[in-house]
């Protein structure tokens, strides 16, 4: 598969929208939402290879029981959680859950450079199992 794909799935239309903007210009095939049914479902029918979770993004499910559901889905999914703070003990949680990476919620338009670098790698990651 050489479409690289990306789920941004966040509450805020305002940083969906504009970090889905960033990586469409960027080249990638970009869906967004905020309904974790359609997260589920992106996973288990497209195999969408990379999420963008926001933490705060549902608040009927915990960010670590999500990821735990996303993960059985989908092993090999890139989970790559954004926020702002994280708890200790659900950062923790949440690595064991297994997300790829923790990135910072962007600050501004402009400040997306952690969030490309991370997506970078989790298209990476693929290539070097094999």
């Amino acid at each position: 598969m050489d479409e690289r794909e990306i789920l941004i799935a966040d509450k805020d239309s305002e940083i969906r929208r504009q970090v889905a903007d960033y990586f469409r210009e960027a080249g990638y095939q970009v869906e967004t939402t905020d309904s974790a049914v359609h997260v589920l479902c992106s996973i288990l029918e497209k195999q969408t290879p990379v999420v963008l979770l926001a933490d705060d993004f549902d608040r009927k499910i915990a960010p670590a029981d999500l990821v735990h559901l996303l993960k059985k889905c989908n092993r090999r999914l890139a989970i790559i959680l954004v926020s702002d703070e994280v708890p200790l003990p659900m950062e923790r949680r949440l690595r064991q859950e297994g997300i790829f990476y923790h990135a910072l919620k962007p600050a501004s338009a402009n400040d997306t450079e952690e969030i490309r670098l991370a997506v970078e790698c989790a298209f990476e990651k693929p290539r070097k199992d094999h």
